[in-house]
């Protein structure tokens, strides 16, 4: 999947589109999702051109992935979430649901959040 210097995340990395930031590092940024899902949630993302984790893995060098990690921890903190507790989520390709193809995580907290996956079988896969 190529990456699409377009997409939202890589505007609001350029400063073209605002966020309400949370926390910033040389790599990585986080901020508080315009649509939530939760009480609380934030998104982490790298400020490189990744648009999955495998992706990440193979190109990010080390400083990227611990800035990346690091702010993942440290908006956490800043949310107040780490002794309640926090899911961290990220979706990859269209079977996950991904619909901004630039590599993130989400925060979700302040609430119980119950299952993973609730209800019946699984839909079968596109993957061939």
């Amino acid at each position: 999947m190529a990456y699409d210097d377009g997409n939202v995340f890589a505007r609001i990395v350029r400063g073209e589109i605002p966020c309400n930031r949370i926390h910033e590092n040389e790599h990585a940024l986080s901020f508080h999702d315009i649509a939530p899902q939760a009480p609380v949630h934030a998104l982490v993302i790298p400020k490189g051109r990744y648009v999955s984790m495998a992706d990440f893995a193979a190109g990010a060098n080390a400083e990227e992935q611990a800035d990346l990690f690091r702010a993942i921890g440290a908006t956490a903190v800043a949310l107040g979430v780490t002794e309640s507790g926090y899911r961290l989520l990220t979706n990859t390709g269209p079977d996950a649901h991904q619909e901004v193809m630039h590599l993130h995580f989400h925060i979700l907290a302040g609430k119980r959040l119950g299952p993973m996956l609730t209800g019946g079988p699984m839909p079968p896969s596109s993957a061939p």
